[in-house]
């Protein structure tokens, strides 16, 4: 501290605390390590107060205080995670939310039962980068040559544009993808962790034990399948015919993840209720994937339609071994097998860690709705126009996959993984539908450069207006209307491109805590 400079002497949550004069409440709490969360507030610009996230209560104020711009006071007293407090917080980020105008995931993504980042993929396709699209879908699909061949396709389903003329043609695209991997000499395999001596037994070898043995072997978890038929696939090699799904196809996606390290494949080999019991002493987890009759024999708590297991974890009643798949009465889709797998390996990670048994993280996904009039055409922006989809059965040429793609609507949002919104709603357990407000109208303003302005997204908490202040342009952005119709826009009429120098472009896309100024 400066000599000559007041010391401020506060108390926060019981803590003592010393600040300089002319310190805020919450960099006093910061000091002494009390984190109070922030959204419009950004450390070296000037507080706004508009989000209320960071609110506190101040002993002797009937009204709850910004933090972020209320000066620490000699003597006061402060509360910042009381009930009252956390109340006030999360109904205010439930206000924000009542009036966002904007998908945090695109519908194809939550229509997709693996959660599988088509957005992000149908990008990749657009740069011609499919080494980078078949790693992101495989992150969560681990075998989208079959699922491209036999998927009903319930992401297209929901995809936004079926409302303007059709769906853009995701598996397809999956397909095209997949197909071109598995003629490549070096086709993506995922790293795997070195073995770290936990052992997990998979009792099934179809779509959802692959994709479960998939997963964890790239956590370093040694995987076992055992499956009464020679040939590894369950109901892909015995019960679809090889019209729809060639067997050279079906090979080659089984064989990428039997070669996996860490994954071992054991055919002909039939468990009944000796060897489960085996099983379950020689293995730190178990994973029943298998419909035959034979689970009816493993001892476990049974429904109607099969082994009795927690939905969202996949852990029946017996420590230590879980089931999905068909085991559970799940034998309708293959891409919900395969999700299965994927998800039912999370609980099985976490229990072989020691941690709580729980299903995949979900975070909190905001949801636009039902399009207002005029609202279809600001999602066409940029986007291809007109029907360029093959027929089903038809393969693409690359120049036509890369057509196709560009019909996406990209309705998910540019910073789905980093907005402070989404972070907050899901740390305070918020609803979007708390509050049945009006929304905002959806505006999509694409500039020549890239940059993307969503002004439904924007909570007004003006840091993109300091940031271009601070860049010293000559337009810079201000504030526009009244109320309701507040809103960031630039001024004189000219365009974003304008209004911001390169260099406050990419500090205002890094710094909006919303994604309502990001980059395409």
């Amino acid at each position: 501290m400066n000599s000559g400079t007041k010391i401020i002497q506060l108390v926060i949550d019981e803590k003592p605390v010393e600040v300089e004069q002319g310190a805020t409440i919450l960099q006093a709490a910061r000091k002494v390590g009390i984190s109070i969360p922030t959204m419009c507030y950004k450390n070296g610009y000037k507080p706004s107060t508009s989000c209320m996230v960071c609110v506190v209560q101040v002993e002797g104020n009937p009204s709850f205080v910004p933090s972020c711009g209320a000066l620490a006071q000699e003597g006061m007293r402060v509360w910042t995670d009381t009930p009252d407090v956390l109340q006030a917080r999360k109904m205010a980020i439930e206000l924000l939310l009542s009036e966002h105008a904007g998908d945090c995931e695109g519908p194809c993504r939550v229509g997709c039962p693996a959660n599988m980042d088509i957005p992000l993929m149908l990008r990749q396709i657009v740069a011609g980068r499919l080494d980078l699209a078949i790693q992101t879908i495989k992150a969560d699909i681990a075998l989208p040559a079959v699922l491209g061949r036999i998927c009903p396709a319930p992401c297209e389903k929901v995809c936004r544009r079926n409302a303007h003329d059709a769906a853009v043609s995701i598996c397809l695209l999956k397909k095209f993808v997949a197909d071109w991997d598995l003629r490549r000499f070096d086709s993506y395999q995922p790293r795997c962790e070195p073995h770290g001596g936990k052992r997990a037994a998979i009792v099934g070898a179809g779509p959802c034990g692959l994709a479960a043995a998939y997963h964890l072997a790239q956590q370093g978890i040694r995987c076992v399948l055992f499956d009464k038929n020679k040939s590894a696939g369950g109901m892909l090699r015995y019960g679809i015919d090889e019209a729809a799904l060639e067997r050279d196809v079906l090979d080659m996606e089984i064989n990428q993840i039997l070669t996996l390290e860490h994954i071992e494949f054991r055919g002909g080999a039939e468990i009944r209720a000796s060897s489960f019991e085996s099983l379950c002493k020689d293995y730190d987890a178990v994973f029943v994937a298998t419909g035959s009759e034979n689970i009816r024999s493993f001892g476990l708590g049974m429904t109607d339609k099969g082994v009795k297991a927690d939905l969202t974890a996949y852990q029946t009643s017996q420590e230590g071994i879980f089931a999905g798949g068909a085991a559970i009465g799940r034998r309708r889709l293959c891409v919900r097998a395969v999700a299965d797998g994927k998800d039912a390996a999370v609980s099985i990670l976490h229990y072989l860690r020691g941690q709580n048994v729980v299903r995949a993280d979900k975070r909190f996904n905001s949801r636009l709705g039902q399009l207002a009039e005029g609202e279809m055409e600001q999602f066409l922006t940029g986007a291809e126009k007109g029907l360029r989809c093959p027929a089903r059965k038809e393969d693409f040429l690359t120049l036509e996959a890369m057509v196709e793609a560009r019909r996406c609507l990209h309705c998910d949002c540019g910073k789905a993984d980093d907005c402070t919104l989404r972070k907050m709603a899901k740390l305070h357990q918020a609803r979007q539908q708390t509050y049945q407000g009006q929304r905002k109208p959806f505006i999509r303003q694409v500039s020549n450069s890239g940059l993307v302005f969503e002004p439904g997204k924007c909570i007004l908490c003006g840091l993109c207006i300091e940031v271009a202040r601070k860049y010293a342009n000559d337009i810079g952005l201000s504030f526009s209307g009244r109320g309701f119709k507040t809103q960031v826009a630039v001024p004189l009429g000219k365009v974003l491109d304008e209004a911001l120098t390169r260099e406050a472009a990419e500090k205002c896309v890094e710094i909006c805590p919303t994604g309502a100024i990001s980059k395409s």
